[in-house]
């Protein structure tokens, strides 16, 4: 199975540099969804995999230009090395912060094979972070150190939606005894 994903990245990639040779660059809708995530056009757009759900219910994927500028980088389809070494997925749908909150994928983005060797993948998150007012070298600092409180502090401290729609609770009934208690809700505009 692996072997089959190989092989059908590497005739994505060949296509691409055959597309990319007879267009002059690279173009997010031209390229197959096998290599659009993380991939930036000749325009420095970043290419994002959109998924749809057509009308007979079948799901459609394809890629798309975003707007979301590269600052440095153009004409770039990301290297398996650095999808591997950062923890991202070559299918992933969309872009958002939402992992900077799983350990495990920060713990990836922030080692020294992803942090030093991935700048594509480095700059897009570092962007992202910073429009949820995360300071992402901080991240990764906490997260080398191993300190938890530095590395809440750090997320809890920004403010961040990630925050809030990562440890969202829903509410519920709590029950003590005969007495039940909802959680309260918000004042209303007039007090009570």
């Amino acid at each position: 199975m692996d072997f089959i994903r190989l092989l059908l990245i590497v005739s994505a990639l060949i296509s691409v540099i055959n597309l990319q040779g007879a267009l002059g660059g690279i173009v997010c809708e031209n390229l197959p969804m096998e290599v659009c995530a993380f991939s930036v056009s000749s325009s420095g757009a970043r290419c994002v995999l959109e998924k749809s759900i057509l009308r007979d219910g079948n799901v459609q994927h394809e890629c798309q230009s975003s707007h979301v500028i590269a600052e440095k980088i153009k004409d770039w389809i990301e290297t398996e090395e650095c999808m591997n070494a950062c923890g991202v997925e070559r299918l992933a749908v969309g872009m958002s912060t939402d992992a900077l909150v799983e350990g495990d994928f920060t713990r990836n983005l922030c080692s020294a094979n992803c942090y030093n060797k991935c700048p594509n993948i480095l700059e897009l998150y570092f962007n992202l972070a910073a429009g949820e007012g995360i300071y992402l070298p901080r991240l990764c600092e906490a997260h080398r150190s191993g300190d938890r409180r530095m590395i809440s502090e750090v997320i809890f401290g920004s403010k961040s939606s990630i925050v809030t729609q990562s440890f969202a609770v829903a509410p519920a009934t709590i029950g003590f005894g005969d007495l039940k208690m909802s959680p309260a809700s918000s004042p209303s505009a007039t007090g009570f």
